[in-house]
């Protein structure tokens, strides 16, 4: 089984993403987990994972709304989806570096 595990980070605001509305689903679209970041910008609660393909979605309109942010309407970045892909055990880590009109993601460690 391999570890799974998420950071987002508010870019435009120099600080961890609190809030933020996190699904993890399987290749077929099947809901695997729901949650959210806290206030370190983590989600704590994600389950171990096979091999295989995954989709990570981040609410990150949403988050920018509660913070009180105007964003345009429709907005530019309204939930971000992350596809990747597990070849091994071991840990994965996705991190999401983002504001409101741009973002970046990696394998982190």
């Amino acid at each position: 089984m391999t570890i799974l595990s998420t950071h987002v980070l508010d870019t435009a605001h120099g600080c961890p993403a609190d809030g933020v509305a996190i699904q993890l689903l399987s290749q077929d679209g099947a809901l695997l987990f729901a949650g959210a970041t806290n206030a370190d910008g983590r989600c704590p609660g994600l389950p171990p994972i096979d091999p295989g393909c995954y989709q990570l979605t981040f609410a990150v309109a949403a988050y920018y709304r509660a913070r009180g942010t105007v964003l345009a309407d429709p907005p530019f970045l309204d939930v971000i989806t992350v596809h990747f892909g597990v070849s091994d055990d071991g840990h994965y880590h996705v991190p999401l570096l983002v504001s409101p009109y741009g973002y970046s993601t990696y394998r982190g460690s």
